[in-house]
């Protein structure tokens, strides 16, 4: 399932056109991969009581979790902290929920939830691929080697938080080729290896945190350039930004 060729095709692929090869290689020799292969499969369903949990009922749970650790530090609560305890069990209860029992599954859930985030899929550790997404410019190595992150979407670690380590490839370059501009559009084509990363600098205006399960030493690196983006385009980051713009037109009356 995950070795066969398949066609990228991506969301984001109508805003782009090519301009360029930097480095020529043999297009036969690899395997297209899209961004939603990339985690361990096996890791991805599993059952969290927490999902569908909505936001004043997941309080509640948390309200009952702090209350409960009082309560095993002191022996007892009183006042307030009893009464809000009780309050607190009591609309859960009304609700069919059993805080207790959500609340001695949250390691359970929490170790779950770090594994679908973290594990690749092995399927493609040590594949020779081509993958396309946003390339975000990163310090070299000690050796002078250029580093590069590639991301799905455009704004990921700048206008919007960074992916899951599995959604993020940190990229060993073998050119001298570095992106000319934060999320420069590029498809590259190396050795994919798991290979668990963690790295600390500046993009655009502050210190991020950048995780990486996977890396690829990218021996071909095919540069785009962005067309303007359609009218009905749509992105987190577009969307906010519009909505700035819009809001700023109404302040000054444009």
């Amino acid at each position: 399932m995950f070795n066969r060729l398949r066609e990228i095709t991506r969301s984001t692929s109508a805003f782009l056109m090519v301009v360029g090869l930097s480095i020529p290689v043999a297009a036969d020799a690899t395997t297209p991969v899209e961004w939603q292969d990339l985690p361990d499969p096996a890791s991805q369903e599993f059952e969290d009581p927490y999902r569908d949990l909505g936001q004043e009922t997941l309080e509640g749970v948390i309200e009952v979790a702090r209350l409960r650790a009082m309560q095993e530090q002191t022996g007892s609560l009183q006042g307030d902290d009893a009464a809000r305890l009780e309050a607190s069990l009591t609309s859960l209860e009304e609700q069919g929920i059993d805080a207790d029992v959500l609340i001695s599954q949250r390691w359970i859930v929490a170790e779950r939830r770090e594994a679908a985030a973290t594990l690749g899929n092995a399927a493609f550790d040590g594949a020779e691929v081509t993958i396309s997404g946003f390339a975000i410019p990163a310090p070299p190595e000690t050796d002078g080697t250029s580093v590069a992150y590639l991301v799905e979407q455009r704004g990921m670690c700048s206008h919007m938080p960074p992916p899951m380590p599995n959604q993020m490839i940190r990229v060993r370059l073998t050119s001298d080729w570095t992106p000319d501009y934060m999320h420069q559009p590029v498809s590259l084509t190396g050795r994919l290896r798991i290979n668990p990363t963690q790295e600390v600098f500046r993009v655009v205006d502050g210190e991020v945190p950048m995780s990486a399960t996977w890396q690829l030493d990218a021996v071909a690196v095919q540069t785009y350039s962005a067309a303007p983006l359609a009218a009905e385009a749509s992105s987190e980051w577009v969307d906010q930004l519009r909505a700035k713009l819009k809001a700023n037109k109404a302040e000054t009356g444009e």
